[in-house]
């Protein structure tokens, strides 16, 4: 048991059908499409979106971003990003 409020978060958080996390040029940045408009995202938040794919879990999207920032500590502030997305029905 690692996550703190494990009933909040999905084991394998997948993006819902509705959005769409794509590359803006124009942004310069990740956006999260959806039907009635469009998210700008900043690069932690796209990073940790990108693993939402169904096959990553909670522990491994810490463990690669861990790698990927060279950072510790990070967990919180993944499954804090998690949660507010499962809230706005980005993952299911």
């Amino acid at each position: 048991m690692t996550a703190s409020h494990p009933e909040s978060l999905p084991e394998l958080p997948r993006l819902n059908r509705l959005f769409r996390l794509q590359w803006e040029d124009a942004q310069q940045a990740y956006v999260l499409l959806y039907p009635e408009g469009m998210v700008k995202l900043n690069v932690s938040a796209a990073e940790i979106l990108k693993r939402c794919d169904g096959a990553h879990t909670v522990d491994s999207m810490v463990a690669e971003l861990e790698l990927a920032f060279s950072a510790t500590g990070l967990r919180d502030q993944i499954e804090g990003m998690l949660r507010a997305a499962f809230e706005k029905d980005w993952i299911q």
